[in-house]
């Protein structure tokens, strides 16, 4: 019996890229989105089931995940991978802007997990595992909303997983870089649009767009290839490893973070975010 995923966020960047690789790889994928009209990123393959989900409408992922284990027959591994990124000064964006950043990356990612667990819990198996960022691991400026959500995500997959693996479960995180082929820079340019602007900060923003720029820049150009990879070995390679970081463009900043001082982590990013 072939084995079934669940992934949220499928029409577009990570989501329909890794939908396509499992598929390829000889899964069933279920493939859920919000709007089932924007699904031309996907293969059309007999094991690709498309789906409606809304994270933010819990009806819809009970819904999701009964349509796909009627489908198919069972689910064996999710990937929470919808979600987008708040971009802009903390200061400028609105209590209800943040509240909603939340509601998607974390409530959202927390909603399909709670639902498919009692499924997980009956076959005594299955695969959680949450798409992060780099920035789950370290604060970025014009991102700490977003940062916030993802350090949020990373904390509770982490305790999560102590309660899951008694039972066979297993909970897994991906950390990538910048991938500029998903688009995901230009929403997160969308997402930030109408926040207040403060005249204050100018010259921050100015400097700061210049080192996104170069960051921009040196990411990895297999980028997303890279990180489907990741989302696949997590699913296959029967590990406990928690923490997958595919992408070089990230790596010394998260080996800053992990592996030196405070001190020197402070002095490194200093360098980077706020040297002129």
């Amino acid at each position: 019996m072939n084995k079934t995923v669940l992934i949220t966020g499928t029409s577009s960047g990570f989501g329909a890229a890794t939908a396509n690789y499992f598929a390829a790889k000889g899964w069933n994928v279920i493939a859920t989105m919000r709007d089932t009209t924007k699904d031309g990123n996907l293969d059309k393959s007999e094991n690709i089931f498309v789906t409606q989900l809304d994270v933010q409408d819990k009806n819809s992922i009970d819904r999701a995940i009964a349509e796909g284990i009627n489908h198919f027959g069972n689910i064996d591994a999710v990937v929470n991978n919808a979600g987008y990124g708040l971009f802009g000064i903390f200061e400028s964006a609105s209590r209800e802007a943040i509240q909603t950043q939340f509601d998607v990356n974390v409530f959202g990612a927390m909603d399909v997990t709670r639902a498919v667990l009692p499924h997980f819990r009956f076959q005594k198996s299955g695969t959680i595992i949450n798409i992060s960022s780099g920035a789950g691991a370290i604060g970025f400026p014009m991102a700490s909303i977003y940062s916030s959500s993802k350090f949020a995500l990373e904390g509770w997959t982490e305790g999560l997983r102590y309660e899951l693996t008694s039972l066979g479960i297993a909970a897994k995180i991906i950390e990538p870089g910048g991938a500029p082929q998903t688009g995901f820079m230009n929403r997160m340019g969308d997402e930030g649009l109408g926040l207040q602007l403060i005249e204050d900060y100018l010259p921050f923003l100015e400097q700061i767009g210049k080192v996104y720029g170069g960051m921009a820049g040196a990411a990895d150009t297999d980028a997303v290839e890279k990180v489907v990879q990741a989302i696949y070995e997590a699913a296959t390679d029967g590990t406990d490893r928690l923490r997958y970081s595919p992408t070089n463009d990230i790596k010394p900043i998260l080996n800053a973070r992990r592996n030196t001082s405070e001190d020197e982590y402070q002095a490194f990013t200093n360098n980077i975010f706020l040297s002129k």
